[in-house]
């Protein structure tokens, strides 16, 4: 049984509730203060506490991402989502979250994709279509800076070009494959690439 809120507690935990309901996310500690007229360590205050008794859960001590606890310690339905960047393009070096490198957002399934620190990268051509990754799709990745053998990667090539392929690492040399047969494996020395994340979902926007 979770232990019982405060006035303030309950007010704040109430307000983040319909905050979540009516908008998919938490607000800002600055947008809390604001709409309930308190300063912004009180608002940081509360939320501790909420934490503390189990009905709130932060994915960090200074993000945004508030999660709702149901009585099992589990995000409560409305709240099982995280909201991850869609980068306009892959940089060499982690991370890469200049917002400025943001081609918007992607809201997710938290339940699905427990990863930290995901990121999405828009799909361009057909190459990954024998593994259902098709023009125009979203991958999900995990930062990474290595891979298995047979993982499917967003590496960055000679320090210019990303691309979405299967990683084989060779004794003298790194294959990129992809899942066409159109296309051909391409071959690389080490140092021309650079392994940014682990494919770990796929988005696709449908038609309706």
């Amino acid at each position: 049984m979770q232990p019982s809120l405060t006035d303030r507690q309950q007010q704040l935990f109430n307000y983040l509730s319909q905050a979540v309901a009516n908008d998919g996310r938490a607000p800002s500690l600055r947008q809390a203060a604001a709409d309930l007229g308190v300063s912004h360590a009180a608002v940081a205050q509360g939320l501790k506490a909420l934490e503390e008794k189990g009905y709130v859960k932060r994915e960090g001590r200074y993000s945004r991402t508030v999660y709702l606890l149901n009585a099992a310690q589990q995000a409560a339905a409305p709240h099982r989502w995280r909201e991850v960047p869609i980068i306009g393009r892959v940089t060499a070096g982690l991370p890469m979250y200049a917002q400025q490198e943001w081609d918007g957002t992607l809201v997710l399934d938290a339940s699905l994709f427990k990863e930290q620190h995901l990121f999405a990268l828009r799909v361009r051509g057909d190459s990954m279509r024998e593994a259902a990754i098709l023009d125009g799709d979203l991958a999900i990745c995990a930062p990474r800076q290595f891979a298995r053998n047979g993982e499917i990667v967003v590496a960055l090539v000679r320090g210019e070009e990303a691309t979405v392929k299967r990683f084989f690492l060779h004794p003298e040399r790194i294959e990129l494959r992809p899942e066409n047969p159109r296309f051909k494996p391409m071959f690389f020395d080490f140092g021309e690439v650079l392994v940014q994340g682990k494919v770990v979902g796929i988005h696709r926007a449908m038609d309706l």
